[in-house]
């Protein structure tokens, strides 16, 4: 990490991100004065890309120390690791840990006596559970699959710090998992692979946010999509969106290209392997590496090997099946993860959510949050106005009459 050349270059990378995340330094603008995170040890558990360090440089600007391991064990952007650490973070991150290592570098974030978390999924907030790490005031998390899994805490009465889903915002999953994570998905499966999606059959695992995004993008490079879907109400959308909506059995044989998009278990399993088409392509789009059910594909495979980084090759039946990024979430282990324009919409509820929890923790119970509406508002009101965006303005009559009965 002391790296000088490679210091630099997270350096340049930071600042490319952070010309395109402005709203992050008008917050920190307007703040920096009353510095409303001094004296916070903060532990981030994130995907450490040049993002991830606009945040990072931010919540130092306003007076916290911080911790950060990665969110992803092969997702780790080293130069922005080189270039944290040269600017006091304590980063516990580098490519392709191994399984120890990930979790190793968790538990080094926990032992900094961080005392607000902010994660991603949420191993995190689950081991300081575990461990019963002492000193926490609150946390916050960035997405579903770790909601999920702190709701559950939650209802079993053992959450014990309160916690704000930063993911429920409206400004960031209307955004960051669709617009964001639709782009970055396509980008990583043609950056790995360099396949014409044109004339693809691509399936889709799931309708959320993130399916929403990547069917959208695929679409729009002229493949062919199906969906598929377990809840009736996401299945009607995707067929009034304009996708064929199937059983996954019933195209498990014709499709090009799978993405599951869903945050469950399995979703691709041994049974789906066997009647996949010669050269048929597996990514996984959601945060954990268990909707792809990969340790069946090597059972099952005479041979397997890689072709190129995060592109490995498995026999199976006399045909070729294709595997990205070890079915770890794509876009970040093939391609750079989200755009700044969009994270910097999520970072900024991060960052203000984390503000919150600071100042309020004796306030609030040991639940999950979602983002205060105020913080929600201030963020798209931010938005508009840094993307160029204007509105209108509800006349006073048209206050009355929206009032009126």
């Amino acid at each position: 990490m002391k790296n000088i050349e490679l210091i630099a270059n997270g350096e340049k990378s930071w600042e490319w991100a952070y010309s395109r995340m402005g709203i992050i330094n008008t917050l920190v603008n307007e703040k920096i004065d009353h510095k409303p995170l001094k004296g916070l040890r903060l532990g981030l558990s994130l995907h450490v890309t040049k993002e991830t360090s606009v945040l990072v440089i931010a919540a130092i600007k306003l007076g916290s120390k911080v911790s950060l391991c990665s969110a992803n064990p092969l997702s780790v952007q080293e130069d922005i690791a080189a270039f944290l650490s040269s600017k006091g973070v304590k980063v516990y991150a580098w490519k392709d840990e191994t399984e120890r290592e990930y979790f190793d570098n968790i538990k080094q974030v926990l032992q900094t006596g961080p005392q607000v978390l902010t994660d991603d999924g949420s191993n995190l907030h689950i081991m300081a559970h575990n461990k019963k790490i002492q000193g926490i005031l609150g946390g916050t998390e960035e997405t579903t699959s770790g909601i999920t899994r702190l709701r559950a805490l939650e209802e079993q009465g053992k959450l014990l710090y309160p916690i704000i889903g930063v993911n429920e915002a409206r400004t960031k999953h209307l955004f960051d998992n669709r617009y964001g994570t639709g782009q970055s998905t396509l980008m990583a499966i043609i950056k790995l692979t360099n396949v014409l999606i044109a004339g693809k059959h691509i399936v889709i695992c799931g309708y959320g946010y993130v399916g929403k995004g990547v069917a959208s993008r695929a679409k729009g490079l002229g493949a062919i999509v199906t969906v598929v879907e377990v809840d009736s109400l996401r299945a009607l959308e995707a067929y009034m969106d304009g996708y064929q909506v199937r059983k996954i059995i019933e195209v498990v044989d014709k499709g090009d290209i799978f993405i599951t998009c869903t945050g469950q278990k399995n979703v691709i399993s041994e049974k789906h392997f066997r009647k996949m088409k010669n050269g048929a392509i597996l990514a996984n789009a959601g945060h954990f590496d268990n909707e792809i059910e990969v340790d069946k594909l090597f059972l099952n495979s005479k041979e397997n090997y890689q072709i190129k980084p995060y592109l490995d090759c498995f026999h199976i039946q006399g045909k070729k099946i294709f595997l990205l990024s070890k079915g770890r979430v794509v876009n970040l282990v093939g391609a750079e993860g989200n755009p700044p324009e969009v994270m910097a919409m999520s970072f900024a509820n991060q960052l203000l959510s984390i503000i919150h929890v600071f100042r309020n923790h004796k306030k609030m119970q040991n639940k999950v949050y979602s983002v205060p509406e105020n913080i929600d508002s201030n963020v798209a009101k931010l938005s508009i106005k840094y993307l160029g965006i204007s509105i209108d303005r509800l006349t006073q009559l048209q206050i009355k009459y929206a009032k009126s009965y």
